[in-house]
């Protein structure tokens, strides 16, 4: 077994390791941050992390009502002209920790006097150490390029953080099903690497998520680039609308991210719009309807809530990406041209 497959499915463990461990942490980080009561959100990522960044821009607004703001850490590193800030918590997002645009975001906001946070599967990297607190993912190390376990216990790491600010006792049951949600996705791996061979010669994939489930749309997109070596193009299904939606035709492979929630009515109207054109459609959901439309039809487990969706969905992304590299002969622990490490300035 390579490298990636493990990692993928050690997720559950890693999740529930977090889950037992780094709640008392997160909830302390949370008790502090009330203290500095901050209202407004600065998050600086790269990669995957990025679209860990994607799902907590929704989720600490939509719950804990705070406008959320992604940083340009350019504006740190060339243009010398970082934004004045008030009020405001930084979060650096990195699972090395180590890529010094991010770094450099959370140190001008410390020299600023606003709070940091640096969330990170390494708890000695120059990120941790310019943060006022540091969320320990503890997933262990990941050697494989790719990004799985350390992805989703970013995200898992943020939904936490949420929870904790807001105190809701309801939603923190909720995250403790998190794992077996997740082991339940894993299986999904026996229809994945049936199918797989079907989609080898696929030139281009377009991959629509939107709300919870738009951060995940940019990491399958992500995912299926740097395994298979697509041209894989992610869009919320209002952008995708809005003229992209023209370049579909007969055959165009279109995988719709799509698990359940306020967005049902906007991804089956799409749905419908993609079928007029024929194309070729991979769906990750929950819902028959949806599922029963689709060529290969990936159903998550009953009853994800919504929030919790983008933990579990990404799985059968990250499968998808896997086996169809897998079906091409690629690489997969060591895509063409990638470092596990990216430091960028």
């Amino acid at each position: 077994m390579n490298r990636l497959e493990i990692e993928i499915r050690e997720q559950p463990d890693v999740l529930t390791g977090l889950l037992a461990q780094g709640w008392p942490q997160v909830q302390a980080i949370a008790a502090a941050l009330r203290q500095r009561n901050p209202r407004h959100v600065l998050i600086a990522a790269r990669g995957s992390s990025d679209n860990a960044a994607t799902y907590a821009k929704y989720l600490l607004g939509a719950v804990n009502r705070l406008p959320v703001a992604m940083a340009a850490p350019s504006l740190y590193t060339y243009y010398g002209a970082p934004p004045r800030l008030c009020d405001t918590l930084v979060i650096g997002i990195s699972q090395s920790g180590r890529s010094p645009d991010i770094v450099s975001v959370l140190d001008d906001a410390r020299q600023q006097g606003q709070p940091t946070l640096a969330i990170t599967n390494n708890t000695v990297s120059p990120l941790a150490a310019v943060a006022d607190w540091t969320i320990d993912l503890r997933a262990g190390d990941e050697k494989s390029v790719a990004a799985t376990k350390t992805y989703t216990t970013e995200l898992l790491a943020v939904a936490m953080l949420s929870v904790a600010l807001a105190g809701d006792d309801e939603r923190h049951a909720e995250l403790a099903g998190v794992p077996a949600l997740v082991r339940q996705a894993l299986a999904l791996d026996d229809i994945i690497r049936q199918r797989a061979e079907r989609y080898r010669y696929v030139e281009h994939v377009t991959v629509v998520g939107r709300g919870y489930a738009y951060g995940t749309a940019f990491e399958a997109a992500l995912k299926i680039k740097e395994l298979t070596y697509t041209a894989t193009t992610p869009y919320s299904t209002a952008d995708f609308l809005h003229g992209p939606i023209a370049s579909v035709g007969a055959g165009s492979c279109v995988l719709l991210v799509a698990p359940g929630g306020v967005l049902d009515a906007d991804m089956t109207a799409l749905l419908q719009a993609l079928q007029e054109r024929n194309a070729e459609l991979i769906v990750i959901s929950e819902r028959k309807e949806l599922l029963a439309a689709a060529h290969l039809g990936l159903r998550l487990p009953a009853g994800v809530p919504e929030w919790l969706a983008p933990l579990v969905a990404v799985v059968p992304a990250q499968l998808l990406a896997y086996r169809l590299a897998e079906a091409r002969g690629l690489s997969i622990d060591q895509p063409r041209g990638l470092n596990k490490v990216t430091e960028t300035r």
